[in-house]
């Protein structure tokens, strides 16, 4: 009796996962489509049959966030659902749930949903997962949500794990996801004097690549710790180019709530290493700039406690500057570049001012080079700015059509 209650039970168990593959399959083929354009786009994490066979039967860790969805749920529900024995969890900057302030230290915590640990990359001493941690996987699984610039540190994260797997020989299974700013490359390229958490490699602002695409070129390039490589699988979006309008389905940190200002934070950014306030602690973050000294127009903010900013630049103060929400999406496609005219523009009414940039370094951080806020004070132009990189802009170009999955927008 026993013997049969075990085999019913094991059949019973075996159609369970069954109907759940082709549930999924089901839904990840009427995927609402999240984008602008009228191609439907498969992100990474729905192509299952993809990457199923490659982690049945073991042991998994995933780096997750709140963007870590396929068709409304969260894909370690989705992999638990079907019996995929999902071990740990890995959270970026802004946490799990994406609701920490950025650069806020965040600790190891349990998931009240699925009792699964929640190993924080994103800690006081913890940037890469330990030979310890990773004894207890056979495979890792990477889906973020990127935006596509230097500075954003989701790629940094993906950096250390990418290193951290090649040490233990376990393979990395990176499910891709549009790139929001896939459509342009920008910038100065990052000079080695400025690696940071905040810019890790040789590329320039913008990069014009998904996390995909990226990890080919880290792992490529020979970029991580002593020339390592990667075991590493990208399982592609479907109907996705680098020409393509890609609406987030779901905000991916606290300070970009829309598609504003994800098409506004690769040149907004800039003014987090000066004392410019760029919106944090408002209802309107990266879509705004002012500071108290910029007097010539009429308007003002003031930056209060808030979610995502607990303690914002300007807190309290009042602050005067630009309300760039007037501009819809096609500006940002019709004219696809970084720009510094802003930055320019509030330097100059800084004048009078004992200082604009930080005392602490964090403008060349962002901009990766010193170039940029030397030209800056010195009075130079948009365009001069631009001629200073020019040239290596042309280099990186060469390097980034190696690693390519999906037609350029060029």
């Amino acid at each position: 009796m026993k013997s049969k209650i075990q085999s019913f039970l094991l059949c019973n168990g075996l159609l369970k996962v069954t109907f759940c593959f082709f549930m999924m399959m089901f839904f990840c083929n009427n995927i609402i489509p999240a984008q602008f354009s009228d191609h439907k786009i498969l992100v990474g994490a729905s192509q299952f049959q993809k990457y199923l066979p490659l982690i049945k039967d073991k042991k998994v860790g995933i780096v997750a966030n709140q963007t870590t969805v396929v068709n409304r749920t969260h894909l370690v529900d989705s992999l638990l659902s079907i019996g995929i024995e999902v071990e740990l969890v890995f959270s970026p900057e802004h946490g799990f749930r994406g609701k920490a302030d950025a650069g806020e230290k965040i600790n190891d915590e349990i998931d009240e949903s699925t009792g699964l640990s929640i190993v924080s990359l994103h800690g006081k001493s913890r940037r890469k997962p330990s030979s310890q941690i990773l004894a207890e996987i056979d495979v890792m699984i990477f889906d973020l949500q990127d935006v596509g610039v230097r500075f954003y540190t989701y790629i940094s994260t993906m950096h250390y794990v990418m290193e951290a797997c090649a040490e233990n020989n376990i393979p990395l299974i990176v499910l891709d996801r549009p790139n929001p700013n896939g459509f342009y490359v920008d910038g100065p390229i990052l000079r080695k004097k400025y690696k940071s958490f905040i810019g890790m490699h040789p590329v320039p602002i913008v990069h014009g690549m998904t996390v995909g695409e990226y990890a080919q070129m880290i792992n490529g390039e020979k970029w991580l710790k002593d020339s390592v490589q990667c075991n590493l699988k990208v399982i592609e979006c479907v109907n996705y180019d680098h020409s393509m309008k890609y609406k987030l389905p779901i905000p991916p940190s606290p300070n970009l709530p829309n598609m504003m200002s994800v098409y506004l934070y690769p040149s907004l950014c800039f003014f987090e290493g000066t004392t410019v306030s760029i919106g944090r602690g408002t209802p309107f973050p990266f879509q705004v700039y002012g500071a108290p000294y910029i007097k010539t127009t009429t308007f003002d903010f003031t930056p209060k406690p808030s979610f995502g900013a607990k303690n914002p630049k300007q807190n309290g103060v009042k602050c005067f500057g630009e309300d760039l929400r007037m501009f819809d999406t096609t500006f940002f496609f019709n004219d696809p570049m970084l720009n510094f005219d802003w930055l320019i523009s509030a330097f100059s009414s800084s004048k009078n001012e004992p200082y604009f940039f930080l005392k602490n370094g964090f403008f060349n951080l962002l901009t990766g080079t010193f170039t940029i806020r030397k030209m800056i004070e010195q009075g130079r132009s948009e365009n001069e700015l631009r001629l200073s990189y020019r040239d290596e802009l042309e280099e990186f170009y060469e390097i980034r059509n190696k690693y390519l999955l999906y037609k350029d927008f060029k």
